[in-house]
């Protein structure tokens, strides 16, 4: 038997309770794990590229101001009425 059925064995057979640590534990794992992969890339220069093209985007005024869509779903306003707002006054959002 690999590790992995054992594993997969080992999960099934947890209580409703041991599962629910075990979600959070494994969640809180893979982040880590996520997180050092994304670190290691940032340094590695590999999203540097996309990091120029983001802020070429801003320069062109394609971006989404995504902190005033905050402030505005945090006021009652809805994204339908937001997409109504910057239309009318030609505002292009990407």
């Amino acid at each position: 038997m690999s590790n992995l059925q054992e594993i997969e064995r080992a999960v099934s057979q947890l209580s409703k309770e041991e599962l629910a640590a075990f979600r959070l534990w494994f969640a809180e794992f893979d982040a880590e794990i996520w997180d050092r992969q994304f670190e290691e890339d940032v340094t590695a220069g590999q999203l540097d590229g996309l990091g120029q093209q983001a802020l070429q985007h801003l320069r062109e005024g394609r971006c989404t101001d995504l902190w005033n869509i905050v402030q505005l779903l945090i006021s009652g306003i809805t994204i339908e009425s937001y997409r109504m707002y910057t239309e009318s006054f030609g505002i292009i959002n990407s």
